[in-house]
């Protein structure tokens, strides 16, 4: 969760799905998935927005271009912030490639650090308790979700998985072409 907060693409999602399920099956307190993966988030947010805030502009177009960011989206993503800063911090949790890179967009931006705080931390709260309860609900389901991979088999599961993949790559074309 931090190592994502901060900026680099990672999976933090999927490893707090998988502690959440793993405290459904009773190995470990729920709350404490919970205030971890709420701290790593608030703790790894507020690293990128110092390294947005010192490192700026310079330091995303020296290596956004591996995270294939080109400047027009970067220019666009600082207009967002300039003007709607605290509801971007809060929606962006929810926006997959988004929720990297907003802390160190808010920092670039020159948000007060305190403002930015506030909206992080809360936007950070509701993200991963919704997260948390995900996955505490799959864990806490693990036997309906073996019958039912059954019930579908290997067929269906790769059938879904493929329908669901070119849903994604539409929307990702579109959403380039506009």
């Amino acid at each position: 969760m931090l190592i994502q907060s901060a900026g680099m693409p990672f999976p933090g999602e999927v490893f707090l799905v998988a502690a959440a399920a793993w405290a459904a099956s009773r190995h470990l307190p729920i709350a404490l998935v919970m205030i971890v993966g709420y701290l790593a988030a608030t703790a790894g947010s507020d690293l990128g927005y110092i390294l947005g805030r010192r490192g700026g502009r310079p330091f995303v177009e020296r290596f956004g271009s591996a995270f294939h960011i080109r400047p027009g989206q970067l220019a666009l993503a600082e207009l967002v912030f300039a003007r709607h800063g605290d509801k971007a911090l809060l929606v962006a949790h929810f926006v997959f490639g988004l929720r990297t890179w907003a802390s160190m967009l808010a920092g670039m931006a020159n948000m007060p650090f305190w403002r930015f705080q506030v909206f992080s931390a809360a936007g950070s709260l509701v993200w991963v308790a919704a997260i948390v309860l995900a996955g505490y609900a799959l864990g806490s389901n693990v036997g309906l979700i073996g019958a039912m991979v059954g019930a579908i088999g290997i067929g269906g599961i790769v059938f879904i998985a493929v329908m669901v993949s070119v849903l994604v790559v539409a929307q990702e074309r579109a959403t380039r072409r506009r």
